[in-house]
C-alpha cells in the first residue's frame, strides 16, 4: 500500500514538473527525521533551485499550491527551506489494507534469469555453496514477489578440471574401474560424495608430491570432453551421482531449480565451436605464436598479456565455455540443447536437465533479457572476461544486462569449529574468523552442518515441548535450523565476509531466522487463544471501514507500527534495484521486532473496548501475514510452535 501512494506522488510530482518547468526531474521519495514530520519527504524544490535559479521555499510554495489531489494524501506542508512534507489519509490507508488491495507488480513480459549454486559435481557441497545458493534462492523469491519471470539455472560444470581430479584418483590411485564406482554408487553405506570429498584432497596432495602426475589429469580432461572410454565413463558416473547428492543437499534448505544446463553439451553440441568461430570471424581472439603462450587463442584487451581463451593443447578453459553459456542463455548462439526430465519437486514441477540426444516435447529454456550470475567475487576477472566476449562479438546491450551478483567467502568462527569437532591450532584459536579449503579436505560439509544445527534445535524444541512425538518435534527442529541456516547466510550484505557462528545463528534472541520465526508463532498463537476461549475472529470487513480506522490509528503508535509493516513492497523493490537480500532480512527482523513491542504493550485478547479490540486483532492478524509473506520470500517456513 505505501509502495502505491509512493508512486502516486512520485508521478504526480513528476508529471507536474514536467509541466510547469520543462524539466524531466527524476523525483526522489525520502524519510522524514523524525515522524512527526510527515509521513513521507519530498526534496524535489531543492532538486530544482539550481536549474531554476530560485529558492527552494519559493519552488516549494508553488508545487504544494499546484500539485492538487494526490490519491491517498491528506495534506502536504513545506518544512524548513524547502522540503515538503507528505501526511497521509489514515483512515482511507488502513482501510485498503483492510480490504487486502494489492500492490503493482512488476510487468510480467520481461524474462530474467538467474544462474546460482553451480558446485563442481565432484565432491560433497560446503558451506560456501550454502552462501551461493541462499542468496540465489532468495533473489529469485525477490524477483518473483514484485511479479517477474524468473528463470532458475544450476549450471553443471561435468567436464572440468575438478571432476577429472577425482576421475584421476579413481583411475589412477584406486584402480577402480566404471564398474566399481557404480557399485561404490550404489551402495547404501557409503556416502558417495563424502567419498569423493576424501579422494579429491589425496588426489590433490598427490599432484603436489608427484608433479608428473599432473600429466594424468591432462589425459583425462581429454577423454571427458570427448566423452569416450573408461575415464568418461567414470567422470560421467561421478558427475552424474554428485548432481544428485547436490539436489538433495539443497532441497533441504528449499532451493529448487527449472533446468540444469551442463558443461559436456555444450562442447558434445558444439555450443563452444559455434563460439569460438564467432570469436575468431569478430577477432575476438587471436592465435598466439610467440612465448610462453605460444599456440594459445587469446583474448586481448581483458589484461596486459590477454585471457589465454583455447589452451596448446586444444583444450578450451572454462570461461570460453562460460562465453558460448552466456550466448546461449540470451538467445544468441543460434544453438539450444536438447533436455530430459531429471526429477519432479513435491509441487509438480518438473527439474529439466540438459542432454545431446532428442527427447520428445520439452519446454523451452534461455532467451532472457536479463541475466544474473550469482558467483563469488574471486571470479570477478572471469566474469568480466564473459562481458568482455559479449562486446567483442558487438551485443553490448546483453553485455550491459549480464550482472555478476557477487559475494564474498563464508568462513567459521573458532568457537564454530570447536561446536563441530573441527581441531585449531592456537593460533587460529585467536583469530575472527578459519578459512575453509575444500582442495585441502578442511572445511565444513554443508550437510553435517544441517545435522548439527537441526540436532541443537531439536535439544531445545524437546525440552519445551517434551509432550509432542519425536516425529513432530524433529520436524519443527529442521524448520528451525533451516531458518537459522538461511537468516544467518543472508542478513550480511553480500560484500562481507561471513563468519558462520551455530550457536548465534540458533538464538532465539537477536538478529536471527529463529526470531523471524518466533514473532510469526506468537502472532498465530494470539488469535488461536481467541478462538480456545470460545470467541471467533471478527469480521472484521463489516465491524471495521474508513472511519474506525481513522479513530483508531490517530494513536500514533497504531499508524507508525502499521505503516511500517505495510512498506514491504517499498523495501522489496529497493532491495531488488539494489541486488541485496540483505534489506530483505533487516526488514524482517524489524517486522519481528516491531510485533513483539506491540503484544508486549498492549493485551490483544483482554481489550473491553471493542472496536479497538477488533483493531487490535485485526493488526494482529496483518502483521501474521507480512511476517509469513516477509519469511517466504527469505524460504523460511513458520513452524506450528517453538
Amino acid at each position: 500500500m505505501f509502495h502505491s501512494i509512493e508512486k502516486h506522488v512520485t508521478d504526480a510530482f513528476h508529471s507536474h514538473i514536467q509541466i510547469r518547468y520543462g524539466i524531466d526531474l527524476a523525483v526522489n521519495i525520502e524519510q522524514p527525521r523524525q515522524s512527526d514530520f510527515g509521513d513521507m519527504a519530498v526534496p524535489a524544490a531543492f532538486q530544482l533551485a539550481k536549474q531554476l535559479k530560485q529558492a527552494p521555499k519559493k519552488i516549494a510554495a508553488e508545487l504544494v499550491d499546484e500539485i492538487g489531489t494526490i490519491p491517498g494524501v491528506s495534506s502536504m506542508e513545506i518544512a524548513g527551506n524547502g522540503y515538503i512534507n507528505i501526511r497521509l489519509d489514515r483512515g482511507a490507508y488502513g482501510a485498503a489494507l483492510l480490504r487486502g488491495e494489492l500492490e503493482d507488480t512488476a510487468p510480467t513480459g520481461e524474462k530474467i534469469i538467474v544462474e546460482h549454486t553451480n558446485i563442481n559435481p565432484n565432491k560433497a557441497a560446503h558451506i560456501g555453496h550454502l552462501r551461493n545458493a541462499a542468496l540465489g534462492d532468495t533473489f529469485v523469491r525477490m524477483l518473483r514477489a514484485r511479479g517477474f519471470r524468473v528463470e532458475v539455472q544450476n549450471y553443471i560444470d561435468n567436464t572440468g578440471v575438478q571432476v577429472a581430479d577425482v576421475v584421476v584418483g579413481f583411475h589412477y590411485l584406486e584402480h577402480k574401474s566404471p564398474t566399481d564406482v557404480q557399485a561404490l554408487i550404489a551402495d547404501p553405506a557409503v556416502r558417495f560424495d563424502y567419498y569423493c570429498w576424501d579422494l579429491y584432497a589425496r588426489t590433490s596432495a598427490y599432484y603436489k608430491e608427484n608433479p608428473d602426475s599432473l600429466k594424468w589429469r591432462s589425459e583425462t580432461l581429454h577423454s571427458i570432453e570427448s566423452g569416450q572410454g573408461d575415464l568418461a565413463e567414470i567422470g560421467r558416473l561421478v558427475a552424474d551421482a554428485t548432481v544428485q547428492a547436490h539436489l538433495t543437499t539443497m532441497l533441504r534448505m528449499d532451493v529448487e531449480y527449472d533446468v540444469l544446463p551442463r558443461e559436456s553439451e555444450i562442447l558434445h553440441l558444439q555450443f563452444w565451436a559455434a563460439a569460438f568461430e564467432l570469436l575468431k570471424q569478430r577477432k575476438a581472439l587471436y592465435l598466439e605464436t610467440e612465448g610462453k603462450l605460444a599456440g594459445c587463442w587469446v583474448m586481448p584487451g581483458v589484461s596486459e598479456e590477454g585471457k589465454v581463451i583455447v589452451r596448446s593443447d586444444g583444450t578450451v578453459v572454462y570461461t570460453g565455455k562460460d562465453i558460448a553459456y552466456q550466448l546461449w542463455k540470451f538467445g544468441l548462439l543460434g544453438k539450444d540443447f536438447y533436455y530430459r526430465p531429471l526429477q519432479t519437486y513435491a509441487d509438480g514441477r518438473v527439474l529439466w536437465v540438459s542432454t545431446d540426444q532428442p527427447h520428445g516435447d520439452t519446454p523451452q529454456f534461455g532467451r532472457g533479457s536479463r541475466v544474473y550470475n550469482v558467483i563469488d567475487s574471486r571470479q570477478s576477472y572471469l566474469q568480466e572476461v564473459v562481458v568482455a566476449g559479449l562486446r567483442a562479438l558487438g551485443y553490448n546491450e546483453q553485455a550491459d544486462r549480464s550482472i555478476h551478483f557477487s559475494y564474498e567467502m563464508v568462513a567459521l568462527s573458532p568457537r564454530c569449529c570447536a561446536d563441530l569437532g573441527i581441531p585449531l591450532s592456537e593460533e587460529d584459536r585467536k583469530r575472527s574468523y578459519v578459512e575453509v579449503s575444500g582442495r585441502k579436505g578442511l572445511g565444513v560439509k554443508a550437510d553435517d552442518l544441517m545435522d548439527s544445527l537441526i540436532a541443537k534445535a531439536l535439544d531445545e524444541v524437546a525440552s519445551r515441548h517434551a509432550e509432542n512425538s519425536p516425529e513432530e518435534n524433529r520436524k519443527i527442529a529442521e524448520q528451525i535450523a533451516m531458518a537459522a541456516l538461511r537468516y544467518f547466510l543472508l542478513k550480511f550484505t553480500r560484500n562481507a565476509i561471513i563468519a558462520f557462528d551455530l550457536q548465534e545463528a540458533l538464538s532465539f534472541e537477536g538478529e536471527t531466522g529463529p526470531y523471524v520465526q518466533y514473532a510469526a508463532v506468537r502472532a498465530k498463537k494470539i488469535l488461536a487463544k481467541l478462538r480456545d476461549s470460545g470467541e471467533t475472529l471478527p469480521d472484521f470487513a463489516a465491524e471495521l471501514n474508513s472511519e474506525s480506522m481513522a479513530r483508531q490509528l490517530q494513536h500514533e503508535d497504531f499508524w507508525q507500527v502499521l505503516l511500517a509493516a505495510s512498506k514491504a513492497d517499498s523495501m522489496l523493490e529497493a532491495a531488488v534495484n539494489s541486488g541485496e537480500p540483505a534489506h530483505v532480512a533487516r526488514y524482517a527482523f524489524q517486522l519481528a521486532q516491531s510485533f513483539s513491542n506491540f503484544y508486549q504493550k498492549y493485551p490483544v485478547i483482554h481489550e473491553q473496548n471493542r472496536e479497538k479490540k477488533v483493531f487490535l486483532l485485526w493488526m494482529t492478524d496483518f502483521f501474521r501475514r507480512q511476517l509469513e509473506r516477509t519469511a517466504d520470500i527469505l524460504g523460511i517456513r513458520i513452524p506450528a510452535y517453538m
